[in-house]
């Protein structure tokens, strides 16, 4: 199995809390970590209709069978069960009695608020980092510095985004093209009739692949909505399943304006480029580079790997972009507390000077440091031009 950073957290936490909640999209990894964490816990998965039934029919019976620790699996099919949960764990406060995982971050998160609020930790769990991929440590973020980093790859660019990081593409060798639509059809048969009332799946598979076609864009939830044929709050409600189900984030707007008119739209980003690649209907690689969502789909993976960078080590990723309204850009700003930190995203291999000019540009507004911008490109090399680091994007 792959080593995942969130490990140990997982493990520290466990010795702190009674309850540890572990969160992410299916097929993300949580219960091999859960299990791989905790090999001597009791393991429960709510899965299986009996062991369902058993807990809802008698909680204090159920919870009673484990003199011990346990590990309950697919928590979030049995909300109602926390309470008892509760219950437990505040006449017995030993630390790491229960680790519950979920693939619904709002049902589950629901009833952990209501009920566990000061007795659980909560992790998320995302797929793979390139890092954790190719079996590389990854320091805790601090600022970009320690985010981009002067590591090594032996991967491609492209494949690596065409496969995207969910484990089981990569511990079986299963081909992204065979397993990702079976993937996408038991999220849509499973999670999305669970999380709302859809009666056409086949109308929200095309709200899917319209939101694809618009990441790493300002998010028009009109133009959605008319594209696809539905209300605007129905455009709303669902992009909320997404995220409540790790498909999809929001990156929002920096509040800082420096006199500038600044657009307050947030921009759409995808967990896994593997999927967004799958939902936009590349399916080689051939493909991928000469699409013309190309600079979209590699700003999507650097965004994405830099949130996982600081989620999987337990830190609410700090991030955002900024976009005046006479179109100055920076794809992301990393608000490091003491300073604002721009990263610039460039898929191309070969860069002329030009490419900085958005940097140059913010830091003369911001009256920053050149010292504090990234540029992060599509090729190998590590340089540094004008005072900023060029950094390629095997670097996060």
């Amino acid at each position: 199995m792959f080593r995942r950073l969130l490990s140990s957290y997982l493990k520290r936490d466990a010795s702190y809390y009674p309850v540890v909640t572990l969160t992410g999209p299916r097929q993300s990894g949580k219960t091999t970590l859960a299990k791989h964490t905790f090999p001597d816990h009791e393991y429960v998965s709510l899965e299986a209709p009996d062991e369902r039934r058993f807990a809802r029919e008698d909680p204090r019976g159920f919870l009673s069978r484990f003199s011990g620790s346990v590990v309950l699996d697919e928590v979030q099919h049995l909300p109602e069960l926390l309470s008892f949960i509760q219950v437990s764990v505040d006449s017995d406060p030993r630390p790491g009695r229960f680790v519950l995982t979920g693939s619904h971050n709002l049902l589950l998160m629901s009833g952990v608020a209501q009920t566990l609020a000061g007795r659980t930790a909560v992790l998320h769990l995302l797929p793979l980092s390139r890092a954790e991929l190719e079996g590389q440590d990854q320091p805790e973020p601090a600022d970009p510095g320690s985010l981009f980093s002067n590591t090594a790859t032996g991967l491609d660019l492209w494949t690596t985004i065409r496969a995207g990081f969910y484990p089981r593409i990569h511990d079986r060798g299963v081909p992204p093209e065979v397993w990702l639509p079976d993937y996408l059809q038991t999220y849509l048969e499973r999670d999305v009739r669970t999380l709302t009332h859809v009666g056409d799946l086949g109308l929200f598979e095309r709200f899917l692949s319209l939101t694809a076609g618009r990441v790493a864009q300002l998010l028009n939830y009109s133009s959605v909505a008319n594209d696809c044929g539905v209300a605007v709050d129905t455009v709303r409600r669902w992009v909320s399943v997404l995220q409540t189900s790790f498909i999809v984030f929001v990156l929002r707007p920096h509040h800082r304006n420096f006199n500038k008119r600044i657009v307050r739209t947030p921009k759409l980003f995808f967990y896994d480029t593997g999927l967004l690649c799958h939902l936009l209907g590349i399916r080689n690689v051939s493909q991928l580079v000469s699409h013309p969502l190309r600079g979209p789909i590699f700003e999507n993976y650097i965004v994405a790997e830099v949130a996982k960078s600081y989620l999987h080590h337990r830190i609410v990723p700090p991030l955002f972009f900024w976009r005046d309204q006479t179109g100055h850009e920076i794809d992301l700003l990393i608000d490091a507390g003491d300073r604002l930190c721009p990263v610039e995203i460039k898929s191309g291999q070969t860069l002329d000077g030009s490419a900085l000019d958005p940097l140059r540009w913010w830091t003369r507004l911001a009256g920053t440091e050149p010292g504090n911008a990234t540029l992060v490109h599509g090729g190998s090399e590590f340089q540094t031009r004008d005072g900023m680091a060029v950094r390629p994007w095997f670097s996060v």
